[in-house]
């Protein structure tokens, strides 16, 4: 059996790479992989918390955690296909163009 402190650790890793991804780069497309990283990241903590602490609540809440994600990303991309149509690029500097 997988020690429960490896789950915290591969989630530590991909919080970290989902960081670095947010923070460094220009692209959408690439901040938005970053940010479902570091969901995937939360949801991995869940679901070690729901298995080794007995309980279903760590699954649940990686569920909804889940169905957060799908609604984020979905709302991202329409935003930033919006953003390509006014301004034919996805650099996030320019993400002030949607402004009214």
């Amino acid at each position: 059996m997988i020690p429960v402190y490896w789950y915290f650790v591969l989630a530590s890793a991909m919080f970290s790479i989902g960081t670095y991804a947010v923070v460094s780069q220009r692209s959408a497309i690439k901040v938005l992989m970053g940010i479902e990283l570091m969901l995937n990241a939360a949801n991995i903590n869940f679901a070690a918390f729901g298995a080794f602490g007995g309980g279903s609540s760590g699954i649940a809440f990686a569920f909804f955690s889940i169905a957060l994600a799908a609604a984020e990303a979905a709302i991202g991309l329409a935003i930033f296909v919006n953003l390509f149509r006014l301004r034919e690029s996805v650099d996030v500097t320019k993400a002030s163009a949607l402004r009214w």
